[in-house]
């Protein structure tokens, strides 16, 4: 019976299989028959056992099923699959098998081999969400809307520098995903303690020949396993990046609430919002994206409480990240995936926009007159306290220039025409479009360099 929604409910095919029961056996059966190769290769076993190891390893008679069964008769998971992988060899090949390795040594690296695919779909998936972000910024680098900070009408920006934001901070992510591979793919096959004693005086090139047939860097100072800073590493990554989903989802959200309601997430012609409340347009890709990167971020403390082993290593880890590894990269995953669908399906209100900026009738343009009335020859103060005067005893529906034109310090160095101007939003954007401009062009360069279309 399923009970993990992972089983049913969340997590993407590509990212599932990569993480699934068979092909985590399939990648330690990679590391036995690499092992065994670079044995061979170095005379410590005959030639013919490694070749026939291989062979059993990818003959597909090593199966979950058959692998469980013996694990139920030894209590060893490890030991029922090097059990069950010599009972697939023929002639006596199966006494080679894992011959001075210990269990981390297959497990750890197979991780390796893991993360190494994983990182890979990361990294797509990183690129599509940029890849949106910046066509949606691009689109709307010139949409006027209301900034707002604590909540409140702040200043005008654009939609297209909004959405630049957390495009540069997606590509900060992409950064960081390049320079955590070399650290975050890595394997050890250096046995029991960490000396490697059980391969004798060849262990370090027995150790580079196994990792290089798989593709992974080897872990420079092992113990019993790979340094558990590196997992927690990860789980630091796929945390930072899942706030700035969620960090984009809650904006969605925010703006999409009915009083604002300048953005709507895609709704589709027979989707029900509510079981009763049959008006109602949910924003629950947005609401899925939060709840889902909440259950994500939870598995962090598993990955730093599991990097507190005793000595050399204890059991304590391993049960914790069986749970919090697959977990944390098929939620990023689906994460990303829902963000960059949720900013393609964006319904950008122009109209609510722009009814957003005339709400406070001209209050959001305060700092604008400010500038101005500096550059009239008024002192920077003077001009802040006159106008925190005007604005705050304003009366209720009437216009800030009206407030402002009764002003006789106002009309001394102003004329209405020139006051009517500082208050328009589309002249107070500064060099928001040139950050826009720059944003993109960096994710543009970036998507060239990947060789996606950007």
């Amino acid at each position: 019976m399923l009970s993990c929604p992972l089983d049913f409910r969340y997590g993407r095919a590509p990212a599932k299989r990569i993480f699934s029961e068979s092909h985590k056996l399939e990648l330690m059966l990679r590391v036995e028959a690499a092992l065994a190769k670079a044995q061979a290769d170095v005379r410590i076993i005959p030639k013919e056992a490694a070749d026939e190891i291989a062979r059993a390893a990818g003959s597909g008679r090593v199966t979950v099923e058959k692998v469980a069964k013996a694990e139920a008769k030894v209590k060893h998971d490890i030991m029922g699959l090097v059990q069950t992988l010599a009972d697939a060899c023929k002639g006596d090949a199966g006494k080679y098998i894992h011959l001075g390795a210990t269990s981390n040594d297959i497990i750890d690296t197979a991780t390796g081999l893991q993360l190494k695919e994983f990182l890979a779909l990361l990294r797509d998936d990183l690129g599509e969400v940029c890849r949106v972000l910046a066509a949606l910024a691009k689109a709307h680098r010139n949409t006027v809307m209301v900034g707002r900070t604590h909540g409140q009408h702040a200043l005008p920006i654009t939609f297209g520098l909004k959405i630049a934001v957390f495009l540069d901070e997606f590509m900060r992510h992409v950064w960081r995903l390049g320079q955590a591979e070399t650290r975050l793919c890595v394997g050890k096959m250096m046995g029991a303690v960490g000396t490697g004693a059980g391969f004798g005086p060849k262990a370090l090139k027995i150790q580079d020949a196994v990792m290089g047939e798989l593709g992974l860097a080897a872990e420079t100072g092992a113990t019993q396993v790979v340094a558990r800073d590196r997992y927690v590493e990860l789980g630091s990554l796929l945390t930072m990046v899942s706030l700035t989903c969620e960090r984009f989802a809650l904006e969605i959200r925010n703006l999409q609430r009915t009083e604002i309601g300048e953005v709507e997430e895609a709704f589709g012609k027979d989707q029900v919002g509510s079981s009763t409340m049959a008006q109602k347009r949910n924003p629950i890709t947005a609401e899925n994206i939060c709840g889902l990167g909440r259950v994500l971020r939870s598995n962090l403390h598993v990955f730093t409480d599991s990097s507190l082993l005793w000595h050399e290593r204890d059991l304590s880890n391993s049960s914790a990240e069986r749970f919090a590894l697959p977990h944390a990269c098929i939620l990023a995953d689906e994460v990303l995936a829902k963000t960059a669908k949720l900013a393609a399906g964006l319904r950008v209100r122009k109209d609510r926009m722009r009814s957003n900026l005339e709400m406070t009738r001209g209050l959001v343009m305060a700092e604008a007159v400010i500038v101005a009335l500096v550059a009239k020859g008024m002192g920077r103060q003077e001009a802040h306290e006159l106008v925190r005067k005007v604005s705050h005893s304003l009366p209720e529906g009437r216009h800030f220039v009206e407030g402002l034109w009764k002003s006789s310090k106002v009309r001394k160095l102003m004329k209405r025409k020139a006051i009517e101007a500082a208050l328009d939003p589309a002249k107070y954007l500064g060099v928001a479009g040139k950050i826009v401009d720059e944003i993109v062009g960096r994710q543009a360069e970036w998507a060239k360099a990947a060789g996606k279309t950007a």
